[in-house]
């Protein structure tokens, strides 16, 4: 395919590093539906703090062949002939695949699609849903035929939110097309800026299980240790130096026990339970896992309250101070954090909490959880809960901040020095 301009829909953490690396090298539309999230990266700005800001700047409405703007206009993207995908697919109260972004943009998409059009998607799906759910709605709007008159690609994202060294064109990209000729324009066009190289999949659904499966391994696997930290946690030893000596053998993974959430390994493994399910088949591994991972915030929540009443305290009125609300640490990324599953289950004891989080948006944690973050540490407390292991929690005075002696800190992360901690996963 000659003369590709391309339109990134989605201006996240996976869309936007994607729509700066493409528009080194070629001409780029990053469209996002939110007004202010345009008009910010059209300032050179970027509150996730993923872009390289200095490249963005140099890229942003940059003269000659390649270059980048952003538009929350439709009208706009007629101009591309090459769309990616990378929009939000969550999950719903019940733990079901929620295609509701994924189906608006491909409608969206389906009135201004052309005929020799590629439509790639990079969204965490079951395997098979961008031919069953997403192609459908292409056709209906578009009133084009599929592998006739426009096609797809699929490449799922691999973007680790806040790491600075395994970064987009580090890893390598697993590519598919609807057709073999396509196939091959898809991977040649990632393999343009990917510098660990591509992996051509033979199918979209291959592609789409591949994403699947990386997530839910890992998500088993962590699930694995988190159940070995509830047997330790009877028996009365330490998790971490348990790990520490199985890890002395060669072949040992040392995964670590703790809160699992984030946009990806806590709600992938029910995007293939659901392709699964629905299909006859109730797996069984992948959803034990996802219950013991699910359950970890209530066993530490009560787990402090049963520390607490060792050392004497009145739990109804304690004030509880969480430290961190984002998803992982060094990062400002809040989707999916199970830390509300801890504020949750201390308030329900009667405990008042702040929230403290430097990385964390204030506004957006109020809007998507309810809670207003603590501004400053200057209350004393009667429990401490290390949630997300944030640098700058290694320099905080836990002297200061305990309310005496009694005071209890649980460290959920394994991260703080042992000697100040009661317990830790």
């Amino acid at each position: 395919m000659n003369n590709q301009y391309i339109a990134v829909i989605g201006l996240g953490y996976v869309g936007l590093p994607l729509a700066i690396e493409f528009a080194k090298k070629y001409p780029v539309l990053g469209f996002d539906i939110n007004t202010t999230r345009v008009t910010e990266l059209s300032n050179g700005e970027d509150q996730t703090r993923e872009a390289d800001l200095t490249t963005l700047k140099q890229v942003l409405n940059a003269e000659g062949p390649a270059f980048l703007n952003f538009s929350a206009t439709v009208e706009d993207l007629k101009k591309a002939n090459i769309y990616i995908v990378t929009v939000p697919t969550p999950i719903d109260q019940f733990k079901a695949p929620d295609l509701r972004p994924l189906l608006k943009a491909s409608e969206m998409l389906g009135g201004v699609l052309k005929k020799g059009d590629i439509v790639i998607y990079e969204s965490t799906v079951y395997p098979g849903c961008t031919e069953e759910e997403c192609v459908p709605v292409l056709e209906k709007f578009s009133g084009l035929k599929y592998n006739e008159d426009f096609y797809c690609g699929y490449s799922p994202e691999r973007i680790n939110p806040g790491d600075k060294v395994n970064t987009l064109t580090k890893i390598r990209k697993v590519t598919s097309g609807s057709t073999p000729e396509i196939a091959d324009v898809v991977d040649d066009l990632y393999a343009s800026i990917i510098e660990a190289g591509t992996h051509k999949a033979p199918s979209l659904k291959v592609a789409e299980a591949s994403k699947a499966i990386e997530n839910a391994q890992r998500d088993v696997n962590i699930s694995f240790v988190n159940e070995l930290a509830l047997i330790f946690d009877r028996i009365g030893i330490d998790t971490t130096d348990v790990i520490e000596a199985a890890g002395t053998k060669w072949n040992f993974l040392k995964y670590k026990p703790g809160l699992v959430g984030g946009h990806c390994i806590g709600v992938d493994p029910y995007y293939l339970a659901h392709k699964a399910e629905s299909l006859g088949y109730h797996p069984q591994v992948i959803l034990s896992g996802r219950r013991v991972n699910d359950n970890m915030g209530m066993f530490v929540a009560n787990k402090v309250i049963k520390l607490m009443i060792r050392k004497g305290h009145r739990i109804d009125g304690s004030k509880a101070l969480i430290l961190g609300m984002t998803f992982k640490e060094n990062c400002p990324d809040i989707r999916n954090s199970r830390v509300i599953d801890i504020y949750n289950e201390l308030k329900q004891f009667g405990l008042q909490v702040d929230v403290y989080d430097p990385h964390a948006e204030a506004i957006e944690v109020k809007k998507e959880y309810g809670i207003n973050l603590t501004g400053e540490l200057v209350a004393a407390y009667d429990t401490i809960v290390l949630a997300v292991s944030h640098d700058e929690f290694l320099h905080l005075d836990y002297t200061q901040l305990k309310n005496g002696a009694h005071s209890v800190i649980f460290d959920t992360k394994s991260f703080l020095d042992r000697g100040i901690v009661d317990a830790r996963l």
